[in-house]
C-alpha cells in the first residue's frame, strides 16, 4: 500500500477549526459588521479520521482558530500531530478551510466549504483539496457530503457520505452517533463504511470530555491494516 493511500485525511460533524488568504478577504467586508474569533485546543488518546487512525494509535494534540462573519462566511485553520504508517516523514497535519453556515429554512441549516489538508514535512507530496456540505435539522441530526479528486492526495477520486445523530441528555452529558461509507476509486482496493457512537460529557464550561466507539468494516482493514477496525478514542477539549 502507497504512502499517500495510507494517509487518510477530515471530514468532521463540525467545521473544522483560516487561511491567511480566506481570513483577509472576511476582514474586506462592511468595516461596521459584526465578526468573532473561536477556538479550541484537544487532547486525544487516538486521532481517528473516517475510521481510521492517523497518529498510529498514539495520543495526539489537536488546536483550531475561526474567524466568523455575521454574513455566515467563515475562515479557520486546524492542526493535529500525526504519525502515518507507512512514516512518511510527516508529523502535522492543517486543515485550512472558508465557507459558508446559515440558515435556510425553519429547522433546516447548511453549512458548504472548501478544505485544504496541508503536511508540510511529508516526504511526499500529499496535499490536497476537498469540496463538503452538510445539511442539518433542529441542530441535530446532520447528513454531510464531500468529494474530492485527489483524494488523500492519490490522484483517484473519492466520495464521502455521513448520517448522523445528536441527542442531548441533559446541559452537562449528550450522545451522538453516526454511520459513514467512503467511496473511493478501485485504484484504492475497494470502498468501505464505518460508525460510531459516543458520549460527551460538559463537566466544566470550557473542558468537555467525549468519550467514542468506533467500528469499521473489513474492506477497511484491510486497506489500513492496524489501523481501522474497533477503537476506543477519550478526548478532553477546551473552547474559547
Amino acid at each position: 500500500m502507497s504512502s499517500k493511500v495510507a494517509c487518510l485525511k477530515p471530514l468532521s460533524t463540525f467545521r473544522r477549526v483560516a487561511s491567511c488568504g480566506a481570513a483577509s478577504l472576511l476582514f474586506g467586508l462592511a468595516p461596521q459588521a459584526h465578526a468573532e474569533f473561536s477556538g479550541n485546543a484537544t487532547l486525544t488518546t487516538n486521532y481517528m479520521w473516517r475510521g481510521v487512525s492517523q497518529s498510529d494509535r498514539k495520543p495526539a494534540v489537536q488546536a483550531g482558530l475561526q474567524y466568523s462573519h455575521e454574513s455566515g462566511l467563515y475562515a479557520s485553520v486546524w492542526g493535529s500531530s500525526v504519525k502515518f504508517v507507512p512514516d512518511n516523514g510527516a508529523r502535522t497535519e492543517f486543515n485550512f478551510v472558508a465557507g459558508w453556515s446559515g440558515n435556510i429554512a425553519p429547522d433546516w441549516a447548511l453549512d458548504v466549504y472548501g478544505l485544504r489538508y496541508q503536511y508540510p514535512a511529508a516526504d511526499d507530496d500529499l496535499n490536497w483539496n476537498e469540496i463538503n456540505a452538510s445539511l442539518t435539522w433542529r441542530e441535530n441530526y446532520w447528513l454531510a457530503i464531500a468529494h474530492s479528486t485527489n483524494a488523500m492526495g492519490s490522484g483517484y477520486r473519492g466520495t464521502y457520505l455521513q448520517l448522523g445523530a445528536r441527542y442531548p441528555l441533559n446541559d452537562q452529558f449528550s450522545l451522538e452517533g453516526s454511520v459513514s461509507r467512503y467511496f473511493l476509486e478501485k485504484a484504492y482496493g475497494d470502498s468501505y463504511t464505518h460508525g460510531s457512537v459516543g458520549v460527551s460529557w460538559a463537566f466544566q464550561a470550557p473542558f468537555e470530555a467525549r468519550l467514542t466507539y468506533h467500528v469499521s468494516d473489513a474492506k477497511a482493514k484491510r486497506m489500513f491494516p492496524g489501523l481501522a477496525g474497533s477503537r476506543v478514542e477519550f478526548a478532553i477539549s477546551a473552547a474559547f
